[in-house]
């Protein structure tokens, strides 16, 4: 088991949930990692980061620009601003809900969805497009989302660990009245 992901997002989307879940994981299977975040603003929906590294012989939890296997974006222009760091061949799994910066509504620069969309299909070949609205639809809240694309990712074929690496994470890091949320969340994308 060797992986080297980057989640992003802006603050209270569960990115931070989302690394230890694989960190968890990982413990679980006496595989060593480690992990960094920088959180910055997020309590005011500043940018999130975190950089988990999975697997024998790492040295240090930092990613280096073009080294990530994995991209899992939260939201999707965190998903460009971290783009440098996947590597070549590289998976990205990319949640729609956008979260419109303040000065998009105050006269700065328009948030366009499709444009930053294009952009990504137009410069990632394993980009797997998560529909953030569908998912909270369906399983009747936005807080998985986390869970969601852990889920898409391993259905993506872009993670070395399985599903029910996740399923213990989960049982083992969350209370148990989430379980059967986070568990369906998981398996949300299998037939999508």
């Amino acid at each position: 088991m060797r992986d080297s992901i980057i989640l992003c997002g802006v603050g209270g989307q569960g990115t931070v949930l989302a690394s230890r879940l694989l960190s968890t994981a990982a413990v679980l299977r006496n595989v060593p990692v480690k992990a960094a975040e920088t959180i910055g603003m997020a309590q005011r929906g500043g940018s999130v980061t975190s950089h988990v590294r999975i697997g024998e012989n790492v040295s240090s939890p930092l990613i280096g620009h073009g080294d990530a296997d994995l991209l899992m974006a939260f939201e999707p222009a965190e998903a460009v601003r971290q783009l440098a760091y996947l590597k070549p061949g590289g998976t990205a799994v990319v949640s729609t809900r956008p979260i419109i910066p303040v000065s998009a509504t105050t006269g700065g620069p328009a948030y366009d969805l499709d444009a930053i969309l294009g952009y990504l299909q137009d410069r990632v070949e394993r980009l797997v497009v998560v529909d953030a609205n569908a998912a909270a639809s369906e399983l009747g809240t936005a807080r998985v989302l986390n869970v969601v694309l852990l889920g898409a990712a391993l259905n993506a074929g872009a993670l070395s660990m399985g599903k029910q690496d996740i399923r213990d994470a989960i049982r083992a890091r969350l209370p148990e009245r989430f379980h059967e949320l986070n568990l369906k969340a998981l398996d949300y994308t299998d037939n999508k």
